[in-house]
Order: C-alpha cells, then structure tokens, then sequence
C-alpha cells in the first residue's frame, strides 16, 4: 500500500482538476452500511428493497420507505464523517479537488466542509409535497418522520424527501459528466461501478483514474492508473502523510 499511496499523493500534486466519485464504501466506516453489502438491506431482507426504494409503490403505499427511513435517520444522528470524507474536504479547500460526485444520501461530505457536491441520488436534507410542491427541512421533516406513520403536508398530500427512487432519474448527471470530461486526476472512492448511470461516468475520463475501492470495480482495466483494493481510510491516511496535511478529521 505504501507504494501506491505515495504514487497518488505524487499525482495528486501534479494534478490542477481533481473530481471524485464516491459510493457506498466511503461511508461504511461512518457506520452506515452498503445496501448490497453484507448487512445492507438487500442482503438482510429487513426492508423490502422492491417496496422501500420503488416510486411507483412509495406512491401508493409509502409506510414501507418511511419504516426504513426511521432507522436511517437514527444511524445519521449518530455517525459522523470518517477521515477521507475529510480528506477530500482538504483537498478542496486547497483548490485541487474541483468537484465531488456522490452516489451517497447521507451528505457526509457536506458536514466534512466539502462545498460542490452533486448528489446523483438526492439526500435527506430536503423534502416536499407530492400535492402542493411545499418544501421541508430536515429538522422539520425529523420530526415528523417519527410522529406520524406517513408524513403529510398540512394539505393531506404525502411528502417525499428529495431522494432518487427506482423509476426516477438521477439528478445533475450532465453537470457530473462534464465535470469528469474536465478532469485531469479522477478518484473513484468506495464504489464497484454496477449501479448506473453512475458507472458510466468514469468512461468519459481524459485524465488519470485512481480506484480506492474495498473489492473488484466495473471497469476497464486500460483506463485506471491505480488501483487500490484497500480500506479506503487506511489508504488516504498514507497520501495524506505524502502529502504533509495536517490530522484534522476527527
């Protein structure tokens, strides 16, 4: 690992347009478990994935997502970002990192310091009415979440938090393409590239890729520079030696 640390920490100084694409195995450590992962909800079967994720089920029947919305927003009051959330923070403060592209809904970017971020599949942070277009905040929708069994708007229409479901497309994917045609240093962090159409933004690549990834990633191999089979902190925590910063995570 300590060779390949110091290869990007070398790549990263050399680089001036950074953009990262993050999935699931940035957060795991957070505490926030991959849902393909082995206590996901797709592997554990406690939710429903073809009910809880579904649009056309949330629209007639929304208790099964908001059950599982519950004990999401118990893990989110708990965990906080983990140290190359942070990481990727510095690296945009220090103007390397131009953009960061999430498949995430946890927005731990956000509350690591990181500004641009394009979240593929929405968040938490907002919601809104189905009927009246009425927008939520998190802190009103907190709370509501765990008073009623459905969520409604003072007009009776069910509101539904800002997140992409199956049957919805993603959100920003042409402002997330041209930040990869763009960059010259390309981090896929903590994702396998199956779920699309996230997975087909590292082909658009002109620069350099990097893969930090826990497992296999979905791409071809021709086109990635390094590539790292690592706990992705474990790693960043080497660059970030390379690179002098100073432990500022936790």
């Amino acid at each position: 690992m300590q060779k390949e640390a110091k290869k990007c920490a070398r790549l990263i100084k050399e680089s001036k347009f950074i953009v990262a694409l993050t999935g699931a195995g940035i957060s795991t450590n957070a505490g926030i478990p991959d849902f393909r992962g082995p206590k996901g909800i797709y592997t554990t079967r406690k939710y429903d994935p073809d009910k809880t994720f579904d649009i056309n089920y949330f629209l007639k029947d929304a208790k099964p997502f908001y059950d599982f919305a519950r004990d999401f927003i118990k893990t989110l009051a708990k965990v906080k970002p983990t140290f190359t959330h942070y990481f990727l923070a510095q690296l945009q403060k220090r103007n390397k990192i131009q953009g960061i592209i999430t498949q995430n809904i946890d927005a731990l970017h956000q509350r690591a310091g990181s500004k641009k971020v394009i979240e593929l599949h929405g968040s938490f942070w907002r919601s809104y009415c189905l009927q009246c277009g009425r927008e939520f905040s998190y802190q009103e929708m907190e709370k509501k979440i765990f008073k009623e069994d459905i969520p409604k708007c003072i007009c009776g229409g069910i509101i539904k938090p800002d997140i992409v479901f199956f049957g919805e497309p993603v959100m920003h994917l042409n402002e997330a393409k041209k930040l990869a045609y763009q960059s010259d240093l390309f981090f896929v962090i903590g994702s396998s590239l199956v779920v699309y159409p996230a997975a087909m933004i590292p082909n658009l690549v002109n620069g350099k890729i990097i893969i930090v990834n826990r497992g296999e990633a979905d791409i071809f191999s021709q086109k990635v520079d390094l590539f790292c089979n690592e706990n992705v902190d474990d790693f960043f925590k080497k660059v970030s030696k390379f690179l002098n910063f100073p432990n500022t995570n936790i």
